[in-house]
């Protein structure tokens, strides 16, 4: 299987080559993290703490388009991430495809490997979904999952062009 990382439209078959083409990686003086490098943190976080540091008070988790309800404010995403995290006993989250799309806005489509609590160790459940990631200060604003790729894809370039 082959990644590919996007950035401003550059595409890369490596993550550092794609930020280091386009001089978005954060420098020592730049107060504004680079939301690509803030999204494959939050991928590889490990457990709710990890994960939370990520969403500040306001954040917004919208899981309405998979059928869940979206999670306003950090004490519901915390809830929800505790409640999904403990159904499962391994998980693994795969960016397959991240796009930068300017102004905070990212695309990433995902898939998610997992291993249900209680399950044999052959068990596994798969899950390949689009987020939306709005980035506002280092923080994820507002995560949307939507279950087709495509419709993710465009939400986030409307995204991004109307916060251009």
């Amino acid at each position: 299987m082959t990644l590919e990382y996007a950035v401003n439209g550059v595409v890369a078959k490596d993550y550092d080559d794609v930020v280091r083409d386009t001089s978005r990686v954060m420098s020592e003086e730049s107060a504004t993290p680079d939301p690509v490098i803030l999204t494959r943190e939050l991928a590889e976080a490990q457990g709710v703490d990890a994960t939370m540091r990520f969403f500040g008070p306001g954040s917004v988790y919208d899981m309405s388009r998979l059928g869940l309800p979206a999670f306003e404010g950090s004490a519901a995403i915390r809830s929800f991430l505790e409640d999904w995290y403990g159904s499962y006993q391994a998980a693994d989250d795969e960016l397959r495809e991240t796009r930068d799309l300017g102004n905070g806005i990212v695309f990433v489509a995902v898939r998610e490997t997992a291993r249900p609590s209680g399950s044999p160790a052959t068990a596994q459940v798969h899950a390949v979904y689009g987020l939306v990631l709005e980035w506002t200060q280092g923080k994820a604003a507002r995560v949307i999952a939507y279950p087709d790729i495509d419709d993710a894809r465009a939400a986030a370039e409307r995204l991004a062009e109307d916060r251009g």
